[in-house]
Protein backbone atom coordinates (compact mmCIF):
# COMPACT_ATOMS: atom_id res chain seq x y z
CA UNK A 1 0.00 0.00 0.00
CA UNK A 2 3.07 2.20 -0.21
CA UNK A 3 2.01 3.50 -3.61
CA UNK A 4 -0.92 5.32 -1.92
CA UNK A 5 1.63 7.49 -0.21
CA UNK A 6 2.73 8.77 -3.58
CA UNK A 7 0.98 12.06 -4.22
CA UNK A 8 1.06 11.52 -7.97
CA UNK A 9 -0.86 8.28 -7.74
CA UNK A 10 -3.43 9.81 -5.44
CA UNK A 11 -3.84 12.73 -7.82
CA UNK A 12 -4.38 10.42 -10.79
CA UNK A 13 -7.01 8.40 -8.86
CA UNK A 14 -8.88 11.60 -7.94
CA UNK A 15 -8.84 12.76 -11.54
CA UNK A 16 -10.20 9.41 -12.76
CA UNK A 17 -12.98 9.44 -10.16
CA UNK A 18 -13.95 12.98 -11.06
CA UNK A 19 -14.11 12.05 -14.73
CA UNK A 20 -16.36 9.07 -13.93
CA UNK A 21 -18.65 11.30 -11.89
CA UNK A 22 -18.77 14.03 -14.52
CA UNK A 23 -19.26 11.88 -17.59
CA UNK A 24 -21.13 8.86 -16.22
CA UNK A 25 -22.96 9.45 -12.94
CA UNK A 26 -24.02 13.04 -13.51
CA UNK A 27 -25.60 12.46 -16.96
CA UNK A 28 -27.57 9.51 -15.62
CA UNK A 29 -28.80 11.61 -12.71
CA UNK A 30 -29.75 14.50 -14.99
CA UNK A 31 -31.52 12.13 -17.34
CA UNK A 32 -33.62 10.79 -14.48
CA UNK A 33 -34.43 14.32 -13.34
CA UNK A 34 -35.42 15.49 -16.81
CA UNK A 35 -37.57 12.46 -17.64
CA UNK A 36 -41.21 13.50 -17.91
CA UNK A 37 -44.35 11.50 -17.14
CA UNK A 38 -48.09 12.23 -17.10
CA UNK A 39 -49.99 12.05 -13.82
CA UNK A 40 -53.51 12.90 -12.62
CA UNK A 41 -53.78 16.01 -10.48
CA UNK A 42 -56.69 17.61 -8.60
CA UNK A 43 -58.28 20.58 -10.40
CA UNK A 44 -60.87 21.63 -7.81
CA UNK A 45 -61.65 20.94 -4.15
CA UNK A 46 -62.71 17.35 -3.45
CA UNK A 47 -64.23 16.45 -0.08
CA UNK A 48 -64.14 13.06 1.55
CA UNK A 49 -66.96 10.90 0.19
CA UNK A 50 -67.33 12.89 -3.06
CA UNK A 51 -67.63 10.97 -6.30
CA UNK A 52 -64.80 12.03 -8.60
CA UNK A 53 -65.93 13.44 -11.95
CA UNK A 54 -64.03 14.55 -15.04
CA UNK A 55 -64.09 18.26 -14.15
CA UNK A 56 -62.44 17.61 -10.77
CA UNK A 57 -59.15 16.28 -12.19
CA UNK A 58 -56.67 17.03 -14.93
CA UNK A 59 -53.71 15.29 -16.57
CA UNK A 60 -50.37 17.12 -16.35
CA UNK A 61 -46.78 16.36 -17.31
CA UNK A 62 -44.24 16.46 -14.49
CA UNK A 63 -40.75 15.23 -13.78
CA UNK A 64 -40.65 11.54 -13.05
CA UNK A 65 -37.99 11.79 -10.35
CA UNK A 66 -39.06 11.07 -6.76
CA UNK A 67 -42.74 10.54 -7.63
CA UNK A 68 -44.78 8.29 -5.29
CA UNK A 69 -44.98 4.76 -6.59
CA UNK A 70 -48.78 4.63 -6.31
CA UNK A 71 -49.48 7.96 -8.03
CA UNK A 72 -52.34 7.67 -10.54
CA UNK A 73 -51.29 8.25 -14.15
CA UNK A 74 -54.54 7.50 -15.98
CA UNK A 75 -57.71 9.59 -15.64
CA UNK A 76 -59.95 6.57 -16.23
CA UNK A 77 -58.59 5.05 -13.03
CA UNK A 78 -60.16 7.76 -10.84
CA UNK A 79 -63.41 8.60 -12.64
CA UNK A 80 -66.39 7.23 -10.73
CA UNK A 81 -64.32 6.51 -7.63
CA UNK A 82 -64.94 8.08 -4.22
CA UNK A 83 -62.51 10.27 -2.32
CA UNK A 84 -61.31 8.71 0.94
CA UNK A 85 -59.55 11.96 1.97
CA UNK A 86 -59.96 15.67 1.38
CA UNK A 87 -57.99 16.95 -1.62
CA UNK A 88 -57.23 20.48 -2.86
CA UNK A 89 -56.19 21.77 -6.30
CA UNK A 90 -52.62 20.79 -7.12
CA UNK A 91 -52.61 17.57 -5.09
CA UNK A 92 -51.38 14.43 -6.77
CA UNK A 93 -53.96 11.64 -6.65
CA UNK A 94 -52.54 8.47 -5.15
CA UNK A 95 -54.40 5.18 -4.90
CA UNK A 96 -54.75 5.37 -1.12
CA UNK A 97 -56.91 8.51 -1.52
CA UNK A 98 -59.57 6.87 -3.69
CA UNK A 99 -61.96 3.98 -3.08
CA UNK A 100 -64.60 2.01 -4.94
CA UNK A 101 -67.15 2.71 -2.20
CA UNK A 102 -67.88 5.95 -0.31
CA UNK A 103 -66.12 6.61 2.96
CA UNK A 104 -67.54 4.64 5.90
CA UNK A 105 -69.18 7.65 7.52
CA UNK A 106 -71.07 8.47 4.31
CA UNK A 107 -71.76 5.02 2.87
CA UNK A 108 -75.29 4.74 4.23
CA UNK A 109 -76.32 7.97 2.49
CA UNK A 110 -75.44 6.48 -0.91
CA UNK A 111 -77.63 3.41 -0.30
CA UNK A 112 -80.92 5.31 -0.15
CA UNK A 113 -83.28 4.16 -2.91
CA UNK A 114 -86.02 6.80 -2.55
CA UNK A 115 -88.50 4.54 -0.78
CA UNK A 116 -87.05 5.30 2.64
CA UNK A 117 -85.30 8.35 4.08
CA UNK A 118 -82.51 8.95 6.56
CA UNK A 119 -83.69 11.01 9.54
CA UNK A 120 -81.80 12.00 12.68
CA UNK A 121 -83.24 12.44 16.15
CA UNK A 122 -81.49 14.08 19.08
CA UNK A 123 -80.13 12.13 22.01
CA UNK A 124 -81.16 14.40 24.86
CA UNK A 125 -79.37 12.50 27.61
CA UNK A 126 -76.97 9.64 28.20
CA UNK A 127 -79.82 7.27 29.07
CA UNK A 128 -82.20 8.07 26.20
CA UNK A 129 -79.59 6.94 23.65
CA UNK A 130 -78.86 3.55 25.27
CA UNK A 131 -75.81 4.92 27.10
CA UNK A 132 -73.88 5.42 23.88
CA UNK A 133 -73.98 1.71 22.97
CA UNK A 134 -75.96 1.96 19.72
CA UNK A 135 -74.24 1.02 16.46
CA UNK A 136 -75.21 0.94 12.81
CA UNK A 137 -77.47 -1.98 11.92
CA UNK A 138 -79.24 -2.16 15.30
CA UNK A 139 -83.01 -2.63 15.34
CA UNK A 140 -84.60 -0.32 17.90
CA UNK A 141 -87.99 0.75 19.18
CA UNK A 142 -88.90 4.37 19.80
CA UNK A 143 -90.68 4.95 23.12
CA UNK A 144 -92.83 8.08 23.35
CA UNK A 145 -93.66 9.37 26.84
CA UNK A 146 -96.92 11.37 27.00
CA UNK A 147 -97.68 10.39 23.41
CA UNK A 148 -99.85 13.01 21.69
CA UNK A 149 -100.40 14.68 25.08
CA UNK A 150 -102.55 11.74 26.20
CA UNK A 151 -100.61 11.14 29.41
CA UNK A 152 -99.54 7.63 28.44
CA UNK A 153 -96.17 6.19 27.46
CA UNK A 154 -96.39 4.03 24.36
CA UNK A 155 -94.37 2.62 21.50
CA UNK A 156 -96.15 4.00 18.41
CA UNK A 157 -97.11 1.15 16.06
CA UNK A 158 -95.21 2.94 13.28
CA UNK A 159 -91.96 2.84 15.28
CA UNK A 160 -91.85 -0.65 16.76
CA UNK A 161 -88.88 -1.79 14.66
CA UNK A 162 -86.58 0.82 13.10
CA UNK A 163 -83.05 0.37 11.74
CA UNK A 164 -80.17 2.52 12.98
CA UNK A 165 -77.90 3.58 10.12
CA UNK A 166 -75.62 6.01 11.96
CA UNK A 167 -74.70 7.30 15.40
CA UNK A 168 -73.15 10.76 15.23
CA UNK A 169 -71.16 12.66 17.83
CA UNK A 170 -71.40 16.38 18.51
CA UNK A 171 -68.33 16.99 16.33
CA UNK A 172 -70.24 15.77 13.28
CA UNK A 173 -68.23 12.57 12.92
CA UNK A 174 -69.84 9.17 13.20
CA UNK A 175 -69.30 7.50 16.55
CA UNK A 176 -69.21 3.77 17.34
CA UNK A 177 -67.83 2.88 13.91
CA UNK A 178 -65.23 0.55 15.41
CA UNK A 179 -62.40 2.61 13.91
CA UNK A 180 -61.42 4.42 17.12
CA UNK A 181 -58.38 3.12 18.90
CA UNK A 182 -58.54 2.09 22.53
CA UNK A 183 -56.29 4.97 23.48
CA UNK A 184 -58.68 7.51 21.99
CA UNK A 185 -61.43 8.91 24.15
CA UNK A 186 -64.75 7.92 22.65
CA UNK A 187 -67.19 10.71 21.84
CA UNK A 188 -70.72 10.29 23.11
CA UNK A 189 -73.46 10.35 20.44
CA UNK A 190 -75.54 13.49 19.98
CA UNK A 191 -77.88 12.18 17.29
CA UNK A 192 -79.06 8.83 15.97
CA UNK A 193 -79.90 8.51 12.27
CA UNK A 194 -82.70 6.10 11.42
CA UNK A 195 -83.89 4.59 8.14
CA UNK A 196 -87.61 5.38 7.97
CA UNK A 197 -90.57 5.71 5.64
CA UNK A 198 -92.33 9.07 5.08
CA UNK A 199 -95.06 8.05 7.55
CA UNK A 200 -92.51 7.14 10.21
CA UNK A 201 -90.61 10.38 9.64
CA UNK A 202 -93.72 12.42 10.49
CA UNK A 203 -94.11 10.64 13.83
CA UNK A 204 -90.41 11.11 14.57
CA UNK A 205 -90.61 14.81 13.70
CA UNK A 206 -93.47 15.23 16.16
CA UNK A 207 -91.57 13.43 18.92
CA UNK A 208 -88.43 15.45 18.17
CA UNK A 209 -90.43 18.67 18.42
CA UNK A 210 -91.80 17.55 21.78
CA UNK A 211 -88.22 16.76 22.81
CA UNK A 212 -89.24 13.57 24.56
CA UNK A 213 -88.30 10.16 23.20
CA UNK A 214 -86.31 7.12 24.32
CA UNK A 215 -84.55 4.50 22.22
CA UNK A 216 -84.61 0.86 23.25
CA UNK A 217 -82.56 -1.88 21.61
CA UNK A 218 -84.59 -4.73 20.13
CA UNK A 219 -82.06 -6.74 18.10
CA UNK A 220 -78.40 -6.75 17.15
CA UNK A 221 -77.08 -9.48 14.91
CA UNK A 222 -77.16 -10.74 11.33
CA UNK A 223 -78.65 -8.73 8.48
CA UNK A 224 -80.97 -11.61 7.62
CA UNK A 225 -82.65 -11.60 11.05
CA UNK A 226 -82.71 -7.81 11.15
CA UNK A 227 -84.57 -7.82 7.83
CA UNK A 228 -87.31 -9.95 9.41
CA UNK A 229 -88.03 -7.23 11.96
CA UNK A 230 -88.19 -4.61 9.20
CA UNK A 231 -90.59 -6.80 7.20
CA UNK A 232 -92.85 -7.15 10.24
CA UNK A 233 -92.84 -3.37 10.67
CA UNK A 234 -93.61 -2.88 6.99
CA UNK A 235 -96.64 -5.16 7.32
CA UNK A 236 -97.96 -2.96 10.13
CA UNK A 237 -97.39 0.18 8.08
CA UNK A 238 -99.24 -1.34 5.12
CA UNK A 239 -102.29 -1.89 7.31
CA UNK A 240 -102.10 1.56 8.89
CA UNK A 241 -101.38 3.43 5.66
CA UNK A 242 -102.82 1.62 2.61
CA UNK A 243 -101.50 2.96 -0.66
CA UNK A 244 -103.51 5.28 -2.89
CA UNK A 245 -104.00 2.50 -5.46
CA UNK A 246 -105.42 0.17 -2.81
CA UNK A 247 -107.75 2.90 -1.53
CA UNK A 248 -109.00 3.70 -5.04
CA UNK A 249 -109.51 -0.03 -5.70
CA UNK A 250 -111.52 -0.41 -2.51
CA UNK A 251 -113.59 2.68 -3.33
CA UNK A 252 -114.36 1.43 -6.85
CA UNK A 253 -115.31 -1.97 -5.42
CA UNK A 254 -117.65 -0.35 -2.92
CA UNK A 255 -119.18 1.82 -5.67
CA UNK A 256 -119.79 -1.26 -7.83
CA UNK A 257 -121.45 -3.05 -4.91
CA UNK A 258 -123.66 -0.03 -4.18
CA UNK A 259 -124.66 0.33 -7.85
CA UNK A 260 -125.49 -3.38 -8.12
CA UNK A 261 -127.59 -3.19 -4.94
CA UNK A 262 -129.48 -0.13 -6.25
CA UNK A 263 -130.19 -1.89 -9.58
CA UNK A 264 -131.59 -4.92 -7.73
CA UNK A 265 -133.85 -2.74 -5.60
CA UNK A 266 -135.07 -0.88 -8.71
CA UNK A 267 -135.97 -4.14 -10.43
CA UNK A 268 -137.96 -5.24 -7.40
CA UNK A 269 -140.02 -2.01 -7.21
CA UNK A 270 -140.91 -1.85 -10.94
CA UNK A 271 -143.80 -4.36 -11.81
CA UNK A 272 -143.12 -6.66 -14.70
CA UNK A 273 -145.60 -7.10 -17.54
CA UNK A 274 -146.46 -10.76 -18.11
CA UNK A 275 -147.60 -12.27 -21.39
CA UNK A 276 -150.99 -13.31 -19.90
CA UNK A 277 -151.98 -9.78 -18.81
CA UNK A 278 -154.89 -8.53 -21.00
CA UNK A 279 -154.23 -5.24 -22.76
CA UNK A 280 -157.13 -2.94 -23.42
CA UNK A 281 -157.53 -1.80 -26.95
CA UNK A 282 -157.68 1.81 -28.00
CA UNK A 283 -161.29 1.41 -29.05
CA UNK A 284 -162.37 0.59 -25.48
Amino acid sequence: MSFLKNRTVIGVICIVLSLIICFAVTPLFNKGMSQKTEIVRVAKDIKIGDEITKDMVQTVEVGGYNLPEDVVKNTETVLGKFASADMVPGDYIIRSKIADEPAAENAYLYNLSGEKRAMSVSVKSFATGLSGKLVSGDIVSIIAPDYKKQGTTVIPPELQYVEVIAVTAGSGYDANTGEQEDSEEKELPSTVTLLVTPEQSKILAMLEADGNLHISLVYRGSKENAAKFIEAQQAVLTKLYPSVEEESTEQSTEEKQESSESEESTEQTVPSVSANTPIESEAE
